[in-house]
């Protein structure tokens, strides 16, 4: 069989292993293994089951995945951003539909010390949720809004997934965290915009509060958002001002969120050890699919399969646009039915060699990917925030009624992904300040 074929073969066995429900990480490594035996012989594909695992998991940028995810930690189990939706909630809670508009900017200051998708929903669920129900919130809305609200956790930085994509793509990770932030801040606007509208044009939806909140109170709550602050201001001025690399942030990011932990008094002996258990279980299933799509990488390398596909959409000479046209819709369609992580390692072997022959920037395709990726995460029929937003809410609502809610926010992403495919420079001029 000629080597091509074996890599679409691969393919091919690697979506029916997933379709079955084998993990994603033991499907990429079985199959790769067992591909490059074919292609290779025996004695390489051991060599490289040997090699290749270790290899990536001692790339010392790879380092700052579970430092980022550890500061996360500490700051969920300190509370560190439990003032977060309270400040805002009495900064704009008289605004149409200010309560779930109080959720988009806590989400996002949250996303700022996370960068964890499902751990911001779950955050903001518990506390902002109840909040809006008791305030007689639609509960689609509610739902819906902490649900969206979530996926700005990936594209404000720092980002895991644009972390992982900087070193396999081998781009500059603060390149990406500052494109990140343009297309976080359009998200919010975009959210904001779609809250406003419908409370503004369907007031029972989201009944303004009626209680008078002083200047003073307005003041003291913006005390109880100093932690998230400091330790924003001490990641990325550390980051920015070349004190620390983007490598070195996670681990000063997360000595500081222990620090400032520490001096409050929040961390208890049971939440640091459940912070540095999380840590490890979470780092040990991103590595082992990073390994797995290390070793497809390889896989596809040798069988040619990979250059063949590049070779061509480029001699098609398909416009760039119909070609980002065509890769959002396998994006879209993969968020569907696996988690954002998995759907990335899994497509990038193929993907990148296409967007780096079409001549487009690897910086704005990474962050418009990690876009892609978080849509995945509120569209049905496994939108992953909206059944973390139910096992948060329990009785208080329905499943169908979150993706009801969510399908609002679904119409602004669609704006929002327009407008950065349009304006590339909304994600690349932050980055180009650096340069």
């Amino acid at each position: 069989m000629d080597d091509i074929y074996v890599g679409f073969l691969g393919i091919g066995v690697l979506l029916f292993l997933i379709a079955l429900r084998v993990p994603i990480g033991v499907s990429l490594i079985c199959v790769s293994f067992g591909g490059i035996w074919y292609l290779v012989g025996y004695k390489s594909a051991w060599g490289m089951l040997g090699v290749v695992p270790y290899s990536f998991a001692a790339t010392w940028q790879l380092s700052s995945v579970p430092m980022f995810l550890l500061m996360g930690f500490f700051c969920y189990h300190a509370g560190l951003t439990k003032g977060l939706f309270n400040a805002a909630r009495l900064w704009l809670g008289r605004l149409p539909g200010g309560l779930a508009v109080a959720t988009v900017f806590g989400a996002a200051g949250f996303a700022a010390v996370t960068g964890s998708s499902v751990a911001c929903s779950a955050a903001m669920g518990r506390i902002a949720v109840p909040e809006m129900i008791r305030a007689r919130y639609d509960s689609g809305l509610a739902t819906g809004t902490v649900a969206a609200a979530g996926t700005i956790g990936a594209l404000i930085p720092p980002s895991l997934l644009m972390i992982l994509y900087g070193i396999i793509a081998e781009v500059p990770i603060s390149h990406l965290f500052l494109g990140g932030v343009g297309a976080g801040v359009l998200t919010v606007v975009g959210y904001v915009s779609v809250i406003m509208i419908r409370s503004g044009l369907k007031p029972a939806l989201a009944p303004r509060l009626t209680e008078p909140v002083s200047m003073a109170e307005k003041l003291e709550a913006l005390k109880e958002v100093w932690p998230v602050v400091l330790l924003v201001l001490g990641v990325f001025g550390g980051l920015f001002g070349g004190i620390f690399t983007p490598t070195e942030a996670g681990a000063a990011g997360a000595s500081l969120a222990l620090l400032i932990a520490a001096t409050k008094g929040s961390l208890s002996w049971l939440h640091f050890k459940n912070a540095l258990l999380e840590t490890m279980l979470t780092s040990g299933a991103l590595f082992i699919i990073a390994i797995g799509a290390s070793l497809l990488t390889r896989f596809l390398a040798l069988s040619g399969a990979g250059d063949y596909l590049s070779e061509i959409i480029v001699e098609a000479g398909a416009h760039w646009i119909l070609l980002m046209i065509g890769i959002s819709l396998i994006y879209l369609l993969l968020g569907m039915f696996l988690e954002p992580l998995g759907a990335m390692l899994l497509t990038l072997p193929i993907v990148l060699p296409i967007i780096d022959s079409a001549g487009l920037s690897l910086i704005w395709f990474g962050v418009l990917l990690t876009k892609f990726l978080e849509i995945g995460m509120i569209t049905p029929p496994i939108g992953l925030n909206v059944f973390v937003i139910k096992g948060v809410v329990g009785n208080l609502t329905t499943t169908s009624r979150i993706f009801y809610g969510v399908f609002w926010f679904l119409l602004a992403d669609l704006i929002v992904v327009i407008l950065l495919m349009a304006f590339p420079n909304i994600i690349l001029y932050l980055p180009g300040l650096l340069k």
